[in-house]
């Protein structure tokens, strides 16, 4: 809900809400759709796996079918639907919510998706590099040199690096390098999980570690927020902080799934 659609909603009628974002947040609860179905489950038709309410085929926002053809994807997608209460809230969906933008977003525009990851990996944030304080300098090169050597090896070119936030223009006989493996990932269920691993991440080297199999998901994570890691190690880490990170690794964990077994 916009600003304006909850004064509207609230303020119009000239009644005073002692606790607006609580008046909001009831409202947005509100308006969640009921749930609609007893039980989810995963139906085999046509070559895919989909996803069943009651024995129907769920829907995408543009009505597609929310099928896929990897099994083990199209349970997760089934058990965040089993997992609703009374009302079905997508921010408790994050599997559901990129295989909807998926299948009505990215399987027409796989290419751009596609360029953009070359495009990340232009100024990668592992090869942005600390000049201080030496215990970080010496904890980058520990757990970030290793994952870019192999990557490196993987794809027969090499990653510049710099210190602080200079520009490091790479080499275009690199760019070319990660564009041949980002071609290889298919789409568009894993090219989404590509993708939102690299958003999530900072890097296009971290995602296609995880690609290659070379890191599991845990160490990728670990060492996307090493920088994250050792502020918390020196000034600790609130509560809200703590909620935001954690949703993002649900969403990082049904990225890795796709990026996986899309």
């Amino acid at each position: 809900m916009s600003t304006d659609d909850f004064l509207a909603r609230f303020g119009a009628a000239g009644q005073r809400q002692p606790d607006p974002v609580a008046a909001a947040q009831s409202a947005m609860r509100n308006a969640l759709p009921k749930r609609f179905y007893e039980t989810a489950g995963v139906t085999e038709r046509d070559g895919l796996f989909h996803v069943a309410l009651d024995g129907r085929t769920a829907r995408t926002p543009a009505r597609n079918p929310l099928a896929v053809s990897s099994q083990p994807v199209a349970e997760a997608l089934a058990a965040e639907w089993q997992a609703q209460g009374e009302r079905i809230d997508p921010a408790r969906m994050p599997m559901t919510r990129l295989v909807n933008s998926a299948l009505d977003g990215v399987a027409d525009q796989h290419e751009a998706v596609r360029a953009e990851i070359v495009r990340y990996a232009g100024s990668d944030a592992l090869c942005y590099r600390a000049g201080e304080p030496q215990e970080l300098v010496a904890l980058q090169n520990a757990v970030w040199e290793p994952i870019r050597h192999d990557v490196e090896t993987r794809i027969g070119a090499r990653f510049l690096l710099t210190e602080g936030v200079v520009f490091a223009q790479q080499p275009q006989q690199t760019l070319d390098a990660v564009a041949r493996h980002v071609g290889q990932i298919s789409a568009p269920v894993a090219l989404a999980g590509a993708h939102n691993v690299m958003t999530l991440t900072g890097s296009t080297i971290l995602m296609l570690a995880l690609a290659f199999g070379l890191r599991d998901a845990d160490a990728v994570w670990a060492a996307a927020h090493l920088d994250e890691d050792y502020q918390i190690g020196i000034w600790g880490q609130d509560e809200e902080a703590a909620e935001r990170r954690a949703i993002r690794r649900a969403e990082f964990d049904a990225a890795a799934l796709l990026l996986a077994r899309g």
